[in-house]
Parts: C-alpha cells; sequence; structure tokens
C-alpha cells in the first residue's frame, strides 16, 4: 500500500473514530463492567487475598474477550457448522482493547 493511501486511510479513520467516540466509549464500559461483574462474582470462591485477587482479576481478564469472541464464534458455527477462524484474533484485539482500558482507569493505592 503506498504512503497516500496509507495517510487517507489514516484520515478517513481518525474522522470516523471522532464521529463515533460516544459510542466507542459506552463499548469500553461494557467491558470494564464485564470484567468488574465476572471478578466481583469470583469473590464468593477467590479468598480476599493477594492470590485470591489476582486469581479473580486473571480469570476476568481471560474471560471477557474468550466471552465476546465465542458471541460471533458461536452464530458462524450455527450458520456454517464449523469453527470461526477469526476466534483467536478477535480475542487478541478484544484483550488488548480491556488491558488498554483498565490501564487507562487504574489509580495507584495512596500510601
Amino acid at each position: 500500500m503506498s504512503i497516500v493511501k496509507q495517510i487517507i486511510a489514516i484520515i478517513v479513520l481518525s474522522v470516523f473514530v471522532l464521529l463515533s467516540i460516544s459510542y466507542a466509549h459506552q463499548g469500553l464500559q461494557l467491558v470494564i463492567s464485564l470484567h468488574e461483574w465476572i471478578a466481583d462474582i469470583l469473590t464468593e470462591v477467590f479468598s480476599g487475598g493477594t492470590i485470591g485477587t489476582l486469581l479473580r482479576n486473571l480469570i476476568a481478564l481471560i474471560g471477557v474477550p474468550a466471552i465476546i469472541g465465542l458471541l460471533p464464534a458461536g452464530v458462524y458455527w450455527i450458520v456454517k457448522r464449523r469453527w470461526f477462524p477469526y476466534f483467536m484474533e478477535i480475542v487478541w484485539i478484544v484483550w488488548l482493547i480491556q488491558v488498554g482500558a483498565l490501564i487507562m482507569m487504574y489509580k495507584a493505592p495512596v500510601i
């Protein structure tokens, strides 16, 4: 792809992001809420110590992208009766978005 096409693509995508930023914000809030919901449910299973908190957050961090990736995979399975070929790509993209959102929302504990 030539440099001119790449510049045009980034300008068009930037305009698209700016026009849809409120929807993207709602989507990120939904992902973070799902992460917190799963972590809260797992408090009944894991202890409140450091290891329990780490395991709860780890399962939530891995579970949310897997759940979101399984949605299109399930629809694909119903329609085509075979495994969705881009499942792991979707999981990785959602995982990266989720990690970015969690990092942005992180508040360091006050000492």
